[in-house]
């Protein structure tokens, strides 16, 4: 494959990430999309962006400051990819802030939304305003005037910082420059003006704005002359050696206390600040100035998201849809009998995920069930799922629980989770040593007739009933021996120990799902070069797996059929002569996140479709366990395709089109027969 060495062929994975932001952001400047969920999607890109900042931008600064890094197939260097990225990020923010103050504040406004900076105020509502900061802003605040006595302090990780200036002196006599006020985490960052003093039903504050117009209160005898709100972002990648680590629970625990007070990345702060005022905080950060970002507006916009559920306007928002319960699954006394007649897909989040929870119920109950096991990766303490499986433990089942602890955000969650299920008796177990266990998978096995029988629920994402409704995922029920004995397997490797499984139907990381992935590409270049069918398509998050993709360019020159859906970051180029040609990447972005991972091999007219928890990245594939499973039943398979594949290809209204040059062009919504993938699922299967 060294014939694909050009660095033209690939696109930097950090580049492609800002690419897909873009998209995200595209969708906040879309006149067709409902004017609130615009809001969100700006407030999405933002949240997004300082993820990209915290993990993706952090690990380039650390490998230029370690020089470790070696270019990838694209050959960027990370001071080469750091300086594009830098340059791209200034042109996004200058847009997100002009959607946000030239198109969806006065948009809002007209729709009776109202975001009120402190010029709008009317006398009634600072009045108003003015009592709330002193009841209930005012009292949990600390300034700090900054001199030799009192050096500039730690600031927590993205929290509301306002940087002041300062003119005389204090009761001591000491002469004030500078000062800052920290907003602790317990106010909230929005706040809604009472009907007594509104002009339209939503009316609305930021905070910060509060703070700026209210700030003198907590400097008496002294003159404010300028007040600069800021916020820094910091690397908060988590790095535990688990080699050297005895308890990695309580390693991560120690980890976490400092995760707030990584080194710093970036400073965002007003475009307003004097330039001398922004050198101060930089040299305090240890920051450049090229990783200052002057914003024309709130620095923490993604916090304007809060309004979304506090306002009632249903024109404003998407159409509200209830997710379908097939006739079969509602009328079932016990699900236990469904499935063990007959596999059954769940396509979230137009399929209801209440099956999902009630076959987790059910099995907690059922005296017949003696064991369940289950992976949790994000799903939250409260989650419906812990009390079932605390409860199946007080009644003696044996339950065993695999906690990924290392999810990325999560980690908290997840050790207050994993205590109090080892609380309730619950055999916890924290994966293996170095690789994630990003695998979403549960097993029952229960008693019949004087049997064992095993059940299991696979899925392309994480038990977590909230995401089940924004996000897109395929789930299976089956009660099929060969698939449930390897489920059985899995977890006995994950929580015993011995050597590497064999597996009949399903594929693994970090072992044989990539080996079967090259496998099954590598037979239908065969099956194409004898002029059979031939065709690979596929629908994943992100692509960057080199040997995938030098894989999928053989394929092509090969005469294959290669469509990819690919959420976010693609590395690989389609459409480049001679090279990837007979290869389209496309995206799509809408409603809902799209998080399923479906695979598809024509494989000379007997296909096969796979659903997985793994994107075809490096990590996944080579450095975390993750599960493929295979759609068996040919019906199933087929709606898997129709609505996963064929319905994403069809898409003219929310598609974008990667171009060979590495960036994405909207495909044109074809008038006579416009197609929304989603929207054509909500008609379909949704009520």
């Amino acid at each position: 494959m060294s014939r694909y060495r050009s660095p033209d062929l690939y696109s930097n994975r950090e580049l492609a990430h800002l690419e897909f932001i873009q998209r995200v952001l595209a969708q906040a400047r879309d006149p067709l999309t409902p004017l609130l969920e615009r809001l969100r999607f700006l407030c999405i890109s933002c949240s997004i962006l300082d993820e990209f900042f915290e993990i993706r931008v952090a690990t380039l600064i650390e490998q230029r400051r370690l020089d470790k890094a070696l270019p990838g197939p694209d050959a960027l260097t990370p001071d080469q990819a750091l300086a594009e990225i830098r340059e791209r990020t200034r042109a996004m923010v200058r847009e997100q802030y002009t959607a946000w103050q030239k198109v969806l504040r006065p948009q809002l406004r007209k729709a009776g939304v109202r975001f009120r900076v402190r010029e709008e105020w009317t006398v009634r509502q600072r009045q108003w305003l003015s009592q709330h900061f002193q009841k209930d802003i005012l009292p949990v605040l600390s300034p700090l005037g900054l001199d030799p006595a009192h050096p500039f302090p730690r600031i927590l990780n993205k929290s509301l910082n306002i940087a002041v200036t300062l003119r005389g002196k204090d009761a001591f006599g000491r002469e004030g420059k500078h000062a800052l006020v920290r907003a602790p985490r317990s106010l909230p960052r929005v706040i809604r003006l009472p009907a007594s003093v509104s002009e339209s039903k939503y009316e609305f504050v930021l905070l910060s704005g509060v703070l700026q117009e209210f700030i003198g209160d907590l400097f008496p005898g002294m003159e404010v002359r300028g007040t600069y709100p800021f916020r820094v972002t910091r690397n908060s990648e988590l790095i535990v050696d688990e080699d050297e680590v005895e308890n990695l629970a309580s390693a991560l625990r120690d980890e976490l206390k400092t995760r707030g007070y990584a080194p710093a990345v970036r400073l965002e702060i007003s475009d307003t600040c004097p330039r001398t005022v922004v050198q101060y905080l930089a040299a305090n950060f240890e920051l450049d100035e090229d990783d200052v970002y002057r914003v024309n507006g709130p620095v923490n916009l993604n916090r304007a998201i809060e309004v979304y559920d506090q306002i009632n306007l249903p024109e404003l928002k998407y159409p509200a849809f209830q997710p379908q319960v097939t006739a079969a699954l509602d009328s079932a006394n016990s699900l236990f009998d469904v499935v063990h007649a007959h596999d059954v897909l769940l396509h979230h989040p137009f399929d209801s995920f209440a099956p999902v929870l009630e076959l987790s119920r059910q099995a907690s109950t059922d005296p017949d069930v003696l064991a369940i096991k289950q992976t949790l990766y994000r799903t939250g303490n409260d989650s419906p799922f812990v009390n079932h499986l605390i409860e199946a433990a007080r009644a003696g089942k044996d339950v065993t629980v695999v906690i990924e602890l290392r999810a990325r955000f999560d980690e908290e969650a997840n050790l207050a989770l994993a205590n109090r299920l080892q609380q309730a008796g619950v055999q916890v177990v924290y994966g293996v040593v170095g690789y994630k266990t990003h695998a979403k998978m549960m097993l029952i096995v229960r008693r019949e007739k004087g049997k064992l029988v095993r059940y299991a629920h696979l899925s392309t994402g994480n038990y977590h009933p909230r995401t089940a409704r924004g996000y897109t995922d395929i789930g299976l029920m089956t009660a099929d021996a060969d698939i449930t004995q390897d489920v059985h397997r899995l977890f006995q490797q994950l929580s015993g120990l011995g050597p590497v499984i064999r597996l009949k139907r399903l594929l693994q990381s970090p072992f044989t799902l990539h080996k079967g992935l090259m496998q099954r590409m590598e037979r239908e270049i065969q099956h194409a070069k004898l002029g059979k069918p031939a065709r690979i398509a596929a629908k994943v998050n992100a692509l960057n797996e080199p040997r995938v993709v030098q894989m999928l360019y053989d394929a092509s020159r090969a005469g294959v059929k290669i469509d990819l859906i690919v959420r976010s970051a693609c590395t690989l180029r389609p459409g480049i002569e001679g090279v990837s040609e007979r290869i389209t990447v496309r995206s799509v972005v809408g409603r809902f996140l799209e998080h399923s991972r479906v695979y598809y091999f024509e494989n000379d007219g007997k296909p096969e479709v796979l659903c997985s928890s793994a994107d075809w990245l490096e990590r996944n594939l080579l450095r975390r366990i993750e599960t493929c499973f295979p759609i068996l039943d040919p019906e199933l398979a087929k709606r898997v395709m129709d609505e996963c594949i064929e319905n994403y290809l069809a898409d003219n209204q929310q598609a974008w089109a990667l171009k060979p040059d590495g960036s994405y062009e909207k495909v044109s919504p074809v008038e006579a027969m416009p197609h929304s993938a989603q929207s054509s699922l909500i008609a379909k299967l949704c009520r």
